[in-house]
């Protein structure tokens, strides 16, 4: 019994350190964004401000005009989201309640496309959409996630699989349409899978630089990325102050995101592990 509450002590004080190590970056957004310029490069360092600079937070939307780029990668992450949702819960359904010659075969391409490094498909899909007249338009962007993500489709798959036949045999029964039972049934009770996907494409579309430098040309359609590389490209000294105040700006949607909808997204994970 002795043992065992001595684990419990040592497990809740390594979990503490491991905590308060993955919040100090966190901490430090946070201290520098409320310093003055001359705080930051003082020598020694302190990591409290000694008269916190909020007026920092009103220069953020004043001087780097910060909404319009909120807006922008709302208007991107949110499309992106509901494509992704709508394409990939639909070839997931089709994979996980249907029997077809060769479906293995297609289902293994499709997680074949994972192992395709993004560098290789950067060039012939430029070329692609700047034929079509897309460059510099949120077109490249968004489009493509209306098409299905190979990863997704995977999580939603072994999800769809896990559900009882009895729900979809009762329901072709008192006459449901094969669309109707994946409206109506199959995505009411997949939730928590809906909602790990959800967060993850808003996640990875909210961060993604890369993909907005290759196709976005005109500053009024940058997004918070394209901010934040901007002003380290654009000043020999960077405001740091500022930029710590817009970084942190940009990385709160995410947290608050996780902190309210964790419990789906543990519960998504788990549910999506299990064999269909």
């Amino acid at each position: 019994m002795r043992n065992k509450r001595l684990f419990s002590i040592l497990g809740i004080v390594l979990l503490v350190c491991i905590t308060a190590v993955m919040l100090f970056p966190i901490f430090i957004l946070l201290s520098t964004s409320l310093k003055t310029m001359g705080e930051i490069f003082a020598y020694p360092p302190s990591f409290f401000p000694a008269k916190p600079q909020f007026i920092n937070y009103v220069d953020v939307f004043g001087k780097l005009n910060f909404a319009p780029y909120f807006k922008n990668s709302i208007i991107i992450s949110g499309s992106i989201v509901i494509g992704t949702l709508i394409s990939s819960s639909l070839v997931a359904f089709g994979f996980s309640r249907y029997n077809a010659p060769g479906k293995n075969v297609l289902f293994t391409i499709v997680l074949a496309t994972l192992m395709i490094p993004f560098p290789s498909l950067m060039i012939p899909q430029f070329i692609m959409f700047k034929s079509m007249g897309w460059v510099d338009t949120y077109k490249p962007i968004i489009i493509p996630s209306f098409f299905g993500s190979a990863y997704m489709i995977f999580l939603l798959r072994q999800f769809f699989g896990s559900l009882t036949d009895s729900l979809f045999e009762a329901a072709r029964i008192d006459g449901c349409g094969e669309f109707r039972a994946y409206w109506s049934i199959a995505l009411p009770l997949s939730g928590p899978a809906l909602a790990t996907v959800a967060i993850f494409s808003f996640i990875w579309s909210w961060d993604d630089l890369l993909t907005h430098v290759i196709y976005l040309n005109t500053p009024s359609k940058y997004t918070l990325p394209l901010l934040l590389s901007s002003l380290t490209s654009a000043h020999m000294i960077p405001p740091w102050n500022t930029m710590m105040v817009a970084a942190l700006l940009t990385a709160l949607p995410c947290i608050l995101l996780f902190l309210f909808c964790q419990r789906y997204f543990v519960e998504g994970i788990v549910t999506t592990g299990m064999k269909g």
